[in-house]
């Protein structure tokens, strides 16, 4: 696994990869050695960021990161929903002088060594923007998932590879890593359409604003050696209907910049256009 260079044992503004962990009413399964072991690796910090839990969550994350330098906790009011739980937490990561950002579910489903492996990956080549974690079931890994929840995604994900037009397997993992670059700034400036496929719109974002410097943007998907569907998920059925009514949502929209990007003339785009 190529390792981030080490930082300097200081706050974790200072570290050069920042992870953030989307937590709402996460009390009952908060893992706090997981925590421990991503915020003690050298140079990388943790932002665990509570999106307005009605539990205990809140007390527990600020209790946690009393023990480790590495990590600090950003409140929300108000839950606001994942995807915008994890945008504020990577704008923070980058008003905080990180070079690269991430993201991992709080259930550490994916375990802290296997994201770090794939975080791994931005330090080893430096042209790419973003790295995405697949789950993949090849003989010898161990990847343990709902059969139900893993046919419904390998739907969802076909249909937003479509609409991406990238051949993209897995888009709904929740462990990811990028590049900072105004790029992803810019792809990070407004809050997401749905709080549930901010991933495939984040995605998106970053694909059309790469694309306006005249530099398509470089991702890759790395298979997941180990995967545990974790009990607790909040993903339900009626989420997933939601999910999918809201890519149908950003297809349209998509294809509606698409169109308008065509028509354009030539040197008239800006990264301000939203995806």
């Amino acid at each position: 696994m190529t390792e981030p260079p080490a930082a300097a044992s200081s706050p974790s503004a200072a570290r050069l990869h920042i992870v953030v962990i989307p937590c709402y009413n996460e009390a009952a399964r908060l893992d706090r050695s997981a925590f421990a072991t991503l915020a003690d690796r050298p140079g990388i910090g943790v932002i665990a960021v509570d999106d307005g839990s009605t539990d205990a969550t809140a007390q527990l994350l600020d209790e946690i990161a009393q023990r480790l330098p590495g990590m600090e906790v950003l409140s929300l009011t108000s839950n606001a929903g994942k995807g915008e739980a994890v945008r504020r937490g990577l704008l923070q990561a980058i008003e905080g002088g990180a070079s690269t950002v991430g993201y991992l579910d709080a259930d550490f489903a994916t375990p802290v060594e296997e994201y770090l492996r794939v975080a791994g990956h931005l330090a080893a080549d430096p042209d790419l923007d973003a790295v995405l974690a697949a789950r993949v079931a090849l003989l010898g890994w161990s990847i343990q998932r709902h059969p139900a929840r893993h046919y419904l995604g390998r739907v969802f994900a076909s249909a937003a590879s479509v609409v991406l037009h990238l051949r993209v397997y897995d888009t709904q993992c929740g462990a990811k890593a990028f590049r900072v670059t105004p790029q992803l700034l810019d792809s990070l400036g407004e809050p997401f359409l749905s709080p549930w496929i901010f991933d495939v719109e984040l995605l998106a974002r970053l694909v059309e604003r790469c694309g306006l410097t005249g530099r398509p943007a470089r991702l890759l998907e790395v298979p997941l050696r180990s995967w545990t569907d974790v009990a607790g998920s909040k993903l339900g059925p009626g989420r997933m209907a939601g999910a999918s009514f809201d890519l149908m949502r950003l297809a349209w929209r998509l294809r509606w910049t698409r169109r308008a990007a065509r028509a354009a003339p030539p040197g008239a785009g800006s990264a301000d256009t939203q995806a």
